[in-house]
């Protein structure tokens, strides 16, 4: 205890809240120097401690205040986006959906059918399989035209289903006894009719068209047939018509894979799939004329290596930025619409004016690159490229980065998201403006998204897979379809030949 002027002051803890250094008036302070100048300094001492601990307890504020802050700032910026500015998918968005906003040039296309669209207009057949003949008896004067012979036909024609039945079709086996060798025998089946009652291959192939081209659920389809045909059938048939696909198709999934290896240029993408409660990932490799899907538990390097396709691919890969991709050894091209979604997300959440500038500038080349036939010449490339590196540099001045104010902090300073799109930019422009070197690179990486669309449809409609066979089941089947589609196959046509054991084989791509 320390006394001045009958006052008792106690040294307290600097880090308690709960003391405060009495203030004393100048005259007091006076007083105590000319009476114990010990006294004064301890006084002094006192307040310095005070002063360091509240500074102290300043700065940690302040730094909760900044953490707090870029916190908020990162919940605000995910509220915001919306599938318009990120890559968040549409069903995402909720009620309130952002306004449509193309990234498409305005008055680029107008509304309607394209030039050189074919139409689906209903068009009248040569040959109709019914003909009805409306008879006319009276004229409208009043005459009997009963036996006055019709000049011509006024016709209209109605197409219309005819009433769904199962036809049944009874093989019987002749049995004969031989009068040689008094033997019994009887005529083989045909291949495939094995049991006393069976379905045939066309209904097979419909349970198929159902499951995996319209991916509808497997009590969904029973009850159809319930409906349409009067015919319960049980899940486990369903599942039989599926195993005979997928193993037909063996033949074909492995021309696929030949097929997608040694292509120019190929698209991919993957996409998170439940099978069996637990999360597998669903890859796509697909050119314009081929499908190939596959499951796997692993999304990186691991799985792309199980796929068989891209380790030994030499060609030009379009995808995303997921870094596994940049471990293979093959050319690269970058999906240029998620680089203008997240252009677009910076310009409206942090005022990045440059960014705008540079979405502009990739849509011109774009235009500029439909407009080549052949790899253009480097003067012609050389201010696209100025432009390019100029429009950088701007948004680098905007965003520099700093040194850490750590020295003994290990690791490269945390970027902010202006300053990673920028590295991306420069680290990966010859990726990225793949498309204006070569105008046979697309822009984009839309044919693997809408590959891989329709297989997130059939999980929000029937939900996970419930073993992983199933899902690989899936995968080859729905390859097949889609390669079908490609190579204009009539679906049902085309599972009706796979089912026969001779599925279609599509003919290798030409070279652009």
């Amino acid at each position: 205890m320390l006394g001045y002027l009958g006052k008792q002051v106690q040294y307290p803890n600097p880090i308690s809240k709960d003391w405060c250094c009495p203030l004393l008036t100048r005259d007091e302070l006076i007083a105590i120097g000319r009476k114990d100048l010990e006294s004064l300094v301890d006084y002094i001492l006192l307040l310095q401690q005070q002063v360091e601990s509240l500074r102290q307890q300043v700065d940690a504020a302040q730094q909760q205040i900044e953490t707090l802050q870029q916190k908020v700032a990162s919940l605000e910026a995910q509220l915001q986006q919306n599938s318009r500015n990120s890559n968040k998918p549409p069903s995402s968005d909720g009620f309130k959906k952002p306004a449509p906003k193309s990234l498409r040039r305005q008055g680029e296309r107008k509304p309607g059918g394209q030039p050189g669209h074919s139409g689906h207009t209903l068009k009248r057949v040569a040959s109709p399989d019914h003909i009805h003949i409306i008879p006319l008896n009276q004229c409208v004067c009043g005459k009997d035209l009963a036996q006055t012979p019709a000049i011509d036909y006024d016709c209209r024609q109605v197409f219309d289903l005819p009433e769904p039945r199962l036809e049944v079709t009874e093989h019987r086996a002749e049995i004969k006894c031989c009068s040689d060798c008094g033997q019994t025998v009887r005529a083989a089946f045909p291949s495939g009719v094995t049991a006393p009652a069976q379905y045939g291959l066309r209904f097979q192939s419909l349970l198929l068209y159902w499951r995996h081209q319209q991916l509808l659920p497997t009590e969904r389809i029973t009850q159809m047939c319930l409906d349409l045909y009067g015919q319960s059938i049980s899940e486990a048939t369903i599942f039989q018509a599926t195993e005979l696909g997928y193993q037909q198709l063996e033949s074909f999934e492995a021309v696929v894979i030949e097929q997608l290896q040694s292509s120019s240029c190929a698209h991919a993408d993957e996409s998170g799939l439940r099978v069996q409660g637990k999360l597998h990932w669903l890859h796509s490799c697909s050119t314009p004329e081929v499908t190939r899907y596959f499951v796997h538990p692993k999304r990186g390097l691991e799985a792309m290596q199980a796929g068989g396709i891209l380790p030994v691919f030499k060609g030009r890969l379009i995808h995303d930025f997921w870094k596994p991709y940049f471990l293979l050894e093959c050319e690269h091209g970058m999906c240029n619409p998620h680089l203008l979604r997240e252009l677009q997300a910076l310009s409206e959440l942090d005022q990045q004016p440059w960014t705008s500038d540079l979405s502009q500038l990739l849509l011109d080349m774009n235009e500029f690159s439909k407009t080549q036939k052949t790899a253009p010449a480097s003067q012609d490339l050389d201010p696209w490229l100025e432009r390019y590196e100029a429009i950088l540099q701007a948004g680098w001045q905007l965003n520099p980065i700093l040194p850490s104010g750590d020295p003994l902090k290990r690791g490269r300073p945390k970027h902010s998201k202006a300053q990673n799109l920028l590295g991306r930019f420069q680290t990966h422009r010859d990726s990225i403006l793949a498309f204006l070197f070569d105008p046979t690179v697309p822009f984009s990486n839309n044919l693997a998204e809408q590959d891989i669309r329709m297989l997130k449809v059939q999980q929000k409609i029937s939900g996970c897979f419930r073993t992983f066979k199933g899902a690989q089941h899936f995968c080859r089947i729905r390859s097949y379809l889609s390669t079908a589609r490609k190579q204009s196959k009539n679906i049902f046509n085309a599972i009706v030949s796979a089912l026969s054991g001779q599925p279609f084989i599509p003919s290798p791509s030409l070279p652009p």
